[in-house]
């Protein structure tokens, strides 16, 4: 299975990031989307999780959570924007992967048996840092993640 991972479009959806997450079985959005729209054509590609993230404060986004677990066969994950306000020990919640957005830097990392995953910002460039998304790949009870930096 292909889990596609994208966050901090700030309204703006590249069709490189588009053309990266096609052919995935689902789509997470880890906040700062920047309006339904950007919703709407994520659905297109894939079924669809998503957080808010900060910026995420119309009303369109009032029915979306702050945080997800989800669950993909044996692997669990959980998603927020802002990994600074991880309020769990993914550890002891049995949670394989944490998902998070805000920072607009890319992160691939494992602690303690746990991997985080920042897929960078898909949307305005921030800084000098890479635009990019991510590909989760689980096989039964393994996870590989793929981070891919855009050409935009």
């Amino acid at each position: 299975m292909r889990i596609g991972l994208i966050a901090d479009t700030h309204n703006l959806l590249r069709p490189e990031a588009l053309a990266a997450l096609q052919g995935v079985d689902h789509l997470i959005h880890a906040g700062d989307i920047g309006g339904p729209h950007i919703l709407t054509e994520l659905e297109r590609v894939a079924p669809l999780s998503v957080v808010r993230g900060n910026n995420d404060q119309d009303s369109w986004a009032d029915a979306i959570p702050e945080r997800q677990t989800l669950r993909f066969g044996a692997i669990a994950l959980h998603v927020l924007h802002d990994l600074k306000q991880l309020d769990i020990d993914p550890t002891e919640q049995g949670i394989d992967v944490v998902i998070a957005g805000h920072s607009h830097k890319p992160q691939h990392e494992e602690r303690n048996g746990v991997l985080y995953l920042n897929p960078g910002s898909a949307g305005p460039r921030r800084f000098k840092l890479p635009v990019g998304v991510g590909i989760l790949h689980i096989d039964d009870q393994t996870v590989r993640a793929e981070l891919i930096t855009l050409q935009a």
